[in-house]
């Protein structure tokens, strides 16, 4: 019976429903106990969902302080500013995010201390999507191409059931349950649903990770579920990935140069080491990072950091198609602003195709052309990304909409009049 609870980060990477569950949760034990919280979260959405009051922290300080509703109608710090505009709304449409530079920029003084200053455009964000004179990424034009990329039919994914021994016995847990869906040159299938629902499974099947039981699983018209050996590694050249935890999907012992020419290096694409360094530094740069960076290890960057050497990586052997596995789930806003942004300049830059997986059906509005709803390994609805949202056919998708925190000013007056 604790006076005080302090819950960090309770609802990272769960899934709108199972999230909207703990808030509930949470909320009740605090009125029933009448016990005082300290929630820490990088979700604006949450925080107006469950909190009375907002402290904002930078770089060790708290540089702003407020009940919840005025500090969503009036943010005064041009940090707070920053992160209110960074995240992506499901109430407005949006070409690219706002980040923390287009707020304010850092002067380091003679004593040392760092003196924040905002910039004059800060107020102009709040009220708008995009800066005036920022610059517009055009959006590839994609399901009216007549020819498919990827077309995936009655695809089934299962695993083992515990106790049954003997092939002809074997029954299975279907992770991925007959479906089947195109994706077309150039454009971002989003794909959502709740935690077990074969949004992972479905990835890693699609690049030959996880090997179907049945179905098919065609690449610019062939059918990738048949290769093996010699064909099956000049296809991965096409097909990148990139995960959701960027921790463990870079090598610790390797530093950031040999991360990125891995793939050079296993497909010998390029063999010559001028060649080899002229790439990396290219891709590097591409991805906003400096050039520094290519003799340091994964654990000298922050994640969001190795999340673009991620990025760099996957980029490496000029891919037609990446799949974005929860892959900025673990971001800060204002971070994750940053490289939703560089995912659409580099889909346009290079001409890629997603497919984008997320919890966090904001974000995969956002970034996406079309959305696909799974549920229990089947397709609920697929339809574009608009008509998903303002008019979900099914009760499944109706129910995951509900449960976003949206962190409207509207949605804080509701709260606080219950």
């Amino acid at each position: 019976n604790p006076t005080l609870l302090i819950a960090d980060e309770p609802t990272t990477a769960l899934d709108v429903t199972v999230q909207a569950t703990i808030l509930e949760l949470l909320q009740e034990l605090r009125d029933k106990r009448e016990m005082a919280m300290i929630f820490i979260t990088h979700d604006l959405g949450i925080i107006a969902e469950i909190a009375d009051v907002v402290a904002v922290m930078y770089k060790g300080k708290i540089v702003e302080c407020k009940p919840i509703l005025e500090l969503f109608q009036n943010p005064v710090h041009p940090y707070t500013k920053s992160l209110l505009a960074c995240r992506p709304r499901l109430d407005r449409e949006s070409k690219i995010l706002p980040t923390i530079k287009d707020f304010m920029e850092e002067r380091v003084l003679a004593n040392g201390e760092i003196e924040i200053i905002e910039k004059s455009q800060s107020e102009l964000l709040i009220n708008q999507d995009l800066l005036p004179d920022y610059r517009e990424i055009k959006l590839p034009i994609t399901t009216s191409h007549p020819d498919p990329l990827l077309s995936v039919r009655h695809l089934k994914v299962g695993f083992p059931a515990q106790g049954m021994f003997g092939k002809d016995r074997q029954q299975y847990t279907w992770a991925v349950n007959d479906i089947s869906f195109d994706v077309y040159p150039g454009e971002t299938l989003g794909l959502v649903g709740e935690s077990g629902c074969g949004k992972s499974t479905l990835a890693r099947t699609i690049i030959r990770l996880i090997e179907p039981q049945q179905g098919s699983i065609e690449f610019q018209g062939k059918n990738i579920t048949k290769l093996h050996g010699k064909e099956m590694q000049i296809l991965r050249r096409e097909l990148q990935i990139v995960f959701q935890n960027p921790f463990g999907a870079l090598n610790p012992r390797m530093n950031i140069y040999d991360l990125i020419i891995e793939p050079l290096v296993i497909h010998r694409t390029i063999k010559s080491k001028a060649q080899r360094q002229e790439r990396a530094e290219y891709l590097l740069e591409r991805v906003g990072l400096n050039l520094d960076y290519l003799k340091s290890y994964p654990h000298q960057l922050s994640g969001g950091q190795r999340q673009r050497v991620c990025i760099a990586r996957a980029l490496a052997l000029n891919p037609k198609f990446i799949i974005c596995d929860e892959s900025v789930s673990a971001l800060d806003v204002s971070v994750q602003a940053q490289v939703l942004n560089l995912l659409k300049e580099l889909q346009s830059e290079f001409n890629l195709t997603y497919i984008f997986i997320s919890h966090d059906l904001s974000v995969v509005k956002f970034m996406s052309d079309r959305i696909m709803v799974m549920n229990q390994g089947k397709i609920e609805e697929i339809d574009d990304a608009h008509t998903i949202y303002r008019s979900p056919k099914t009760d499944y998708t109706r129910k995951l909409i509900a449960s976003i925190p949206l962190g409207t000013i509207d949605r804080i007056q509701q709260q606080q009049r219950r």
